[in-house]
This record gives C-alpha cells, structure tokens and sequence, in this order.
C-alpha cells in the first residue's frame, strides 16, 4: 500500500473517529494505536507508553501545568473583577471607556493567567452585566469579552505558544517576546471598535430620546472622586507587579521558563493567600482541583497528539505531504495563505493544542523552505487559532459567555463576534505587510535571529 492511500486512510479514520464524538485524545490515540498495530511492525506496540514518555519528556512542556496553577490561582479569586473595576474607574470619561477598560482587563488578566476561558469567565462575569447596565447591547457586551478572552493564548505566558516552540523547536523566550506586539495591535484595534461602536449606540439613543422622551442608560454619565479612583489600586498593582516580575526574570535571563512559571505559581498563591484571605484548605482546594484536572486533560492531548505525529512520520505521511506541498511550487504567500485557510477549517472542529502538534510536521517544512520566519508564522497561527476560539461550531469562547450570560440569545453571541473575527484578519494582514510588529521586539532584547 502506498503512501498516499496510507495517508487517505489516516486523515479518513481521524476525522471519523472525531465525529464519533469520542474525546480528542482518545481518538488521536485510538487511530494512531490502529495505525500501528495495521502497518507497523508488531513490537512498536510494546513501545507505545516509551514512546509517549520520551515525546513529552521536554523540560519545557513542565512549564504547562506551573503556568495552569498561577492561572487557576488568580482566576478563582476576585482578581479578575478587581482589575475590571479598577480600570472602569479610571477610564470612565473616556468615550466607550467601559468597553476600552473591558479590553484592557481581558489583556491584562490573559497575560497574568494565560487561559482563554478563565479571561471570559473572569473579566466577563463583571464586565457583562455592567456593560448591558449602563446600555450596551448584549450582543457586543458579549462579542467584546469573548474576543479579549482570546488574547489569552497569544500574550504570554501561552500555553498555545508553549506547544508551539516544542513543535517547531523554536526559542520559547523569543516567541513569547513576539507575540506581544501583535497582542498590543489586537488590543488598540478592540479598543478602536469599542469607541465606534459607543459613538453609534450613544448615537441611537439620542435619537430614540429625541423622538420618545425615553432617556436610554448609555446617555447617562458616572463620575468617580480622585480618592475612588486611587482605593481601587491597592488589590491590582500586586498582580501587576508579579506579571511584570515574572517577565523580568524570564526575559532578563534569571530563570527559564519552567523556573519562571513556577515562582510565577507560587507568587499568585502567596497574594490570594494575603490579599484576598485565600490560604484555608477550602479556599484552595478548588484552586488545585483544577489545575489537576486542565493539566492532566492537557497533557493526554499532549501525548496523544505527539504519538499521533509519531505514527504519522513513521509511515512518510508528515514527509510526503510536505513534499507535495513544496512540488506543487506555490508562491510563498499563496503558500501561506492555502496553509492559513486549512488552520482555519480546522478551527471548526479541533482545539489549538491539537492543530499545532498535528500539523506542524507538514506545515512547518515547507514554510521555512519558501523563507518565513518560524516564530513570525507561529504568531500568525496563534491569531488565526484565536479566531476559531469565537466562531462556530466549537468557538469555545462563545459558550463559555454562554454559561455567563444565559440571557443573551446565542445569535447576539455569535453576531457580536463577527467584528472581532474580522479585525484579527485585519491584524494578520498587518503583520505579512509589517512583520516587525512581530519580530522587532525579539530581535531587540534578544538579537537578531540567525535565521529568518
């Protein structure tokens, strides 16, 4: 049987075990298992678990479950509606700045916790309801949170860019730094919409008050005391300062980053612990449930995933399609673009942690042979990956806000996304114009790459 139909075979069975509604891991383990036991020779099967071992026996994969504890730790506190209320407070004034501050914290949180869904369910749980109570239409409430959510896989610490550098065997420090200018791009142009979108619903309301007499909440205004504004700082600044400590010592070289992500999760219990009382063990039982339960869920995709990649080298599947794709001698950005397109579909159905370790054995080759810079291409994946994260059918961001705000209807949900979807294709274009955006900050503080 040749490679090809082995190939044929292998894709056909994944998607339909997928569809099975089995769990991703064990379809990705399921198939590869098959695939062995069916055209491998019979003691691979006596290697299965070594081989899963030595796939995830990197140093660097150590860094999840430490980044999931700091996470947890600040997501199951009142952190996050601190920091909301905070920065309402001091961005109030400011045309949309209830829907500015709603970004800003989903960036900000993403960055302390690195988790997509804890952002929504921390940010969206104070910033919804006030938002739909001073007038903003559930749709955008929801659409603004569930978009800030997902710059919880592209700020660092990403788990997401994590998986990436092992994949690609890329320098994690350097595409931590990367993804932080393409993260600030994401947030000034979120917060860009929130000022128009304001401006057309304060717009509205104005003409419904003129025709009605009806007075709507967004034509109200609130004001806030010097001395209000300063009360709200106390409880934030100290999670300020651990992100901003946690980047200085990964960045400045004092740690790696599995040191970094576990004096990061130390720090975050030691300030719930004295911030927010949260040292009994009731208060951190949660808190440990579950980061047991996201990285042991995690780490069986992990391994699943890489066994599945395992089996696919093993039989030139990775390799004879890689070398169709550079065969059918594609423009670097038609490349680029066709390989773009497939991570979006892909975005229908799988998770980002499944896309990367599964395509990038095939994507990865053919991508540095037409020139592009692996680090720049991960964070242009991250983006497209983010977009799967707020469409359908999985768009896990849009039920998270589901679970949050029950009362808006599922279409507002998905209609207040759509904004959001096309600014991140925005942001891409931006960056295959401008890629500095991207690498320019690596390049900086860590030198010019040898290799672009």
């Amino acid at each position: 049987m040749n490679t090809l139909t082995v190939g044929l075979l292998y894709g056909g069975a994944t998607l339909t075990v997928m569809a099975s509604g089995m769990p991703i891991a064990l379809a990705l383990g399921a198939v590869a298992v098959a695939f062995m036991y069916f055209f491998m020779p019979a003691a691979s099967l006596d290697t299965v678990t070594q081989n899963v071992y030595e796939e995830m026996a990197s140093i660097t994969l150590l860094a999840i479950p430490l980044f999931i504890l700091k996470g947890a730790a600040i997501g199951k506190s009142k952190a996050g509606q601190d920091l909301y209320s905070a920065l309402h407070v001091w961005m109030n004034r400011i045309p949309g700045g209830l829907g500015i501050a709603n970004v800003f914290a989903c960036a900000l949180f993403a960055a302390m916790a690195g988790s997509s869904p804890a952002t929504c369910s921390a940010i969206g749980s104070a910033g919804i309801p006030e938002m739909r109570k001073r007038g903003y239409s559930g749709g955008f409430a929801a659409g603004i949170i569930a978009a800030g959510g997902t710059l919880g896989i592209l700020l660092p610490p990403s788990i997401t860019m994590i998986l990436y550098a092992v994949a690609s065997e890329q320098s994690l420090g350097r595409l931590f730094l990367a993804g932080i200018g393409p993260g600030l791009l994401l947030v000034a142009l979120f917060a860009g919409y929130a000022v128009l979108n304001f401006r057309r619903e304060l717009d509205a309301a104005k003409l419904a008050y003129a025709a009605s007499g009806t007075e709507h909440a967004i034509l109200r205004s609130e004001d806030f005391t010097v001395a209000q504004k300063f009360s709200a700082l106390p409880r934030v600044l100290p999670f300020v300062v651990l992100l901003s400590g946690v980047m200085f010592a990964l960045y400045g070289g004092y740690a790696t980053p599995s040191e970094t992500a576990g004096l990061g999760g130390i720090l975050a219990l030691i300030l719930i612990a004295v911030i927010y009382q949260a040292w009994r063990p009731s208060d951190l039982a949660p808190i440990l449930a579950s980061t047991l339960r996201e990285s042991t869920m995690l780490m069986l995709i992990i391994g699943m995933s890489l066994l599945y990649s395992y089996v696919m080298s093993y039989l030139h599947i990775s390799q004879s399609a890689a070398q169709a794709i550079v065969a059918m001698q594609l423009s670097k950005w038609v490349l680029l673009a066709a390989i773009l397109a497939l991570v979006i579909v892909l975005g229908f159905f799988l998770p980002p942690v499944s896309i990367i370790l599964m395509m990038a054995p095939i994507i990865l080759p053919p991508l540095k042979d037409a020139g592009f810079d692996l680090i720049w291409f991960g964070v242009v994946m991250t983006i497209v990956m983010e977009m799967g994260l707020i469409h359908p059918p999985v768009g896990l961001n849009i039920f998270v806000i589901r679970n949050i705000a029950p009362d808006i209807p599922l279409a507002d949900v998905i209609w207040g996304t759509v904004p959001f979807v096309i600014l991140m294709a925005l942001a891409v274009l931006l960056l295959c114009l401008v890629p500095g955006i991207s690498t320019g900050l690596p390049d900086v503080v860590m030198g010019t790459a040898t290799a672009r």
